[in-house]
């Protein structure tokens, strides 16, 4: 796989931006939503290799679609959300990543 078919988008939410204040030591957490078929050292290398940062380590979590209903006029449309993985990166001490750079 490329690294591009690996990391698929940047995970921006509140809940990831708190995660760095609960870690010790000036380390910095990402969130990334990936292939669900790599593992944790392809997704190391796709981050290093993407932003020429060291990575420490990798945590990966499986979700699942969750079902939905929707009430029409018509009928009850039902379906279920994606599937995703999700990776949270830990970085070496004093490195950061600046998704804002190339807006």
């Amino acid at each position: 796989m490329d690294r591009t078919d690996i990391i698929l988008r940047p995970l921006l939410t509140e809940k990831i931006s708190t995660l760095d204040d609960k870690l010790k030591g000036g380390k910095e957490r990402y969130a990334f939503v990936v292939n669900a078929k790599a593992n944790k050292l392809q997704i190391a290398q796709a981050i290093e290799e993407l932003y020429n940062i060291p990575v420490e380590s990798v945590n990966t979590m499986n979700y699942k679609g969750k079902p939905k209903t929707r009430y029409t006029k018509t009928k009850v449309v039902s379906g279920r959300t994606s599937a995703y993985k999700k990776a949270i990166v830990t970085v070496a001490e004093g490195e950061f990543i600046d998704f804002y750079n190339n807006v």
